[in-house]
This record gives structure tokens, sequence and C-alpha cells, in this order.
């Protein structure tokens, strides 16, 4: 059973800083990518940053490049997402995701597995 379980969501003033983290379980792919995204009140939910199985290869949203950085522990079974320079717009339920390849990483559909969402709450 595959889980992934996200954490380090919080209310934070806008140009602060919070990491969060993916733990995940149970995934039987030999190497998968590992995605963020995030979902505002009343929005789509929309791609945030992406990292490759070797932590070689990201990709970020224009929205959010240069103010977060997307790592991985593979050993730990743990995806990171360090958010700097927080906005009021970052306010979002943020998710993670499993990928099979980083093709279409864009794209919600290619992600095969969801965490349930860690609350980003940025204050003006």
């Amino acid at each position: 059973q595959v889980q992934l379980v996200e954490s380090g969501g919080g209310l934070v003033e806008a140009g602060g800083s919070l990491r969060l983290s993916c733990a995940h379980s149970g995934i039987t792919f030999s190497t998968y990518a590992m995605g963020w995204f995030r979902q505002a009140p009343g929005k789509e939910r929309e791609f945030v940053a992406v990292i490759g199985w070797s932590g070689g290869s990201t990709a970020y949203a224009d929205s959010v490049k240069g103010r977060f950085t997307i790592s991985r522990d593979n050993a730990k079974n743990t995806v990171y997402l360090q958010m700097n320079s927080l906005k009021p717009e970052d306010t979002a339920v943020y998710f993670c995701a499993v990928a099979k390849s980083m093709r279409s990483i864009v794209v919600i559909t290619s992600y095969e597995y969801w965490g349930q969402g860690t609350q980003v709450t940025v204050s003006s």
C-alpha cells in the first residue's frame, strides 16, 4: 500500500520560510519522480516543482522559481520543499505526488499517487 504523508505546513508571515516534507512508502517503481502541487481555495490544483530520481533534474513553476527548492533523500524516502520569501498568494494546500518519469510533469494525470496535503497560510 502506497502512502504519502506531507508535513511542515503552517501559518507564516509574508517574507518568511517553511520547509515541507513528504514521507512516502510502499512505492514499487524502481525509479520515480516526486512532485509538489498546490491548490488554493476556488482554484485548480497547480504544479509547483518536481525532482527526478537522482535529484539531478528539477523543474519549477515560474511563480516559485528562485524562491522554492525541491530536494529528496532516497535513503529516507522523503522529498522536501524549501519555501523562502513566501507571499500571500502562496497560500494553498500543498500536495506531494509520485510520477513514473519526468515526462509531462506539469500535468496532474502524470502522477500515480498523491498525499492528503498540508495547509500553508501566508499572512500579509
